[in-house]
């Protein structure tokens, strides 16, 4: 057997609802601009071509209750409520109608993002992971397995600030759906048991600051809640569920 020069880190996981087991984490897959408004606000057109992903680090998961200190090199610290789909079998080029059959469940999620940092990585044409893959930006709530909560493609998804709503939508204004996403990116990259896909955020993203709290949730499928800290260490954080 292989020895490690260094003990390796624990697997990172989400908590399952009404379960002790947890949901090891693979990978972080994020699809970019998904809803029409939200494409208007960030001043791109929202016409249906290919979707686009970007990732996260799967130990940037933190769970509901967590309390994250405001990041560093950021002025613009944002909020983004998503669907999230956890995939629980292994496929590559899967058709669409085949598609949902690689899922394990359904839960909601944040992509916190450092806007400032993600536009300024986009004009000038570089990569968004300084904006988007930093330590803590993956808040996630307990997920939910397909059995109990089905394939949803309706309802209503939020999220409030301060318990001001900020974002309203549906899931039907999803410009690609879950077996799109799931299909289009297995066309790419063999999706594996394990892997997160985040699938966008509607409008109304904005900034947050330490001391606020950030709720949200999706009809069916539960909600979340983090509360923003003043900066500290990166990577420190108390986490929750």
């Amino acid at each position: 057997m292989s020895a490690f020069v260094f003990d390796p880190p624990a697997v990172p996981s989400v908590a399952v609802a009404d379960a002790t087991a947890r949901f090891p984490v693979r990978r972080i897959f994020c699809v970019g601009r998904n809803y029409a408004a939200h494409a208007r606000e960030m001043g791109k057109d929202p016409e249906r071509e290919p979707p686009f992903f970007f990732t996260k680090p799967a130990d940037s998961v933190v769970g509901t209750g967590s309390f994250i200190p405001y990041p560093p090199d950021t002025k613009d610290f944002h909020y983004e409520i998503e669907l999230i789909i956890a995939i629980g079998r292994d496929g590559a080029f899967v058709p669409v109608d085949k598609a949902l059959e690689l899922v394990w469940g359904y839960g909601v999620g944040i992509d916190l993002t450092r806007r400032d940092l993600q536009l300024a990585a986009r004009d000038k044409g570089r990569p968004w992971d300084w904006g988007k893959a930093f330590d803590l930006s993956a808040p996630l709530a307990p997920l939910r397995q397909v059995a109990s909560v089905g394939h949803p493609k309706k309802g209503r998804i939020w999220l409030a600030v301060n318990g001001k709503i900020r974002q309203d939508a549906d899931l039907s204004e999803l410009i690609w759906g879950c077996p799109e996403i799931i299909s289009i990116l297995s066309q790419s990259i063999a999706l594996k048991r394990g892997d997160i896909i985040m699938t966008g955020t509607p409008a109304g993203v904005g900034p947050i600051v330490a001391g606020d709290k950030v709720t949200g949730g999706i009809d069916g499928l539960g909600e979340i809640a983090i509360s923003i800290l003043e900066s500290t260490t990166p990577s420190v954080a108390s986490v929750g569920e």
